[in-house]
């Protein structure tokens, strides 16, 4: 009976405690203000999603991702956890500054999609124009070829009928050609 008693007045006080307000955490000397929490929180999503899918071209080119943003933005890991800590007690001023981080992080991939077609209109611009430099390049080639192959047969030709010119007048066996019409000669 006393055992009951006592975890009755027990369950009173935890619950006249748990429905007091709470007093959260205190406002940060160094509070990092809104928009600075905003630009450190999107670089720390964008390195967070970069480093994992390019974590050797990362740490070949120096970048240490979990130091990153810290020394990008002269700050300390232990001011970034005290504001980190008083803005998510603060709940509508939490939401505000992921609403601003998930809006610039959309309009920058807008801005990266857009950036990324125009690259690629460039591209198969720039191949489609080499594919007509190359035909027309071909094309010219082409007419060459049939030219050269032209004064080939020419020069061969002509070459045949003096070798066969050559070979009847010094067998005397060529005749001077008679037309049907007799043109006088002036």
């Amino acid at each position: 009976m006393i055992l009951k008693r006592f975890i009755l007045c027990l369950s009173v006080i935890l619950v006249t405690i748990s429905c007091s307000k709470v007093k959260g955490p205190d406002k940060p000397k160094n509070l990092i203000s809104k928009e600075k929490m905003v630009d450190i929180l999107m670089d720390a999503k964008l390195i967070a999603s970069a480093s994992s899918v390019n974590k050797k071209i990362m740490s070949e080119n120096g970048i240490d991702f979990k130091t990153y943003v810290y020394k990008k933005y002269n700050i300390d890991s232990l001011q970034f956890a005290l504001s980190n800590n008083y803005y998510a007690f603060h709940i509508k001023d939490y939401k505000e500054i992921y609403t601003k981080v998930e809006d610039s992080l959309e309009a920058l991939t807008v801005k990266f999609k857009a950036l990324e077609a125009q690259e690629w209109k460039e591209k198969t611009k720039r191949e489609e124009d080499s594919l007509k430099t190359l035909s027309k390049e071909k094309d010219t080639l082409a007419v060459i070829k049939v030219k050269d192959s032209l004064k080939t047969l020419i020069n061969s030709d002509s070459l045949r009928r003096t070798i066969l010119k050559k070979k009847f007048q010094n067998e005397g066996i060529l005749v001077e050609p008679i037309s049907d019409i007799d043109v006088p000669r002036k």
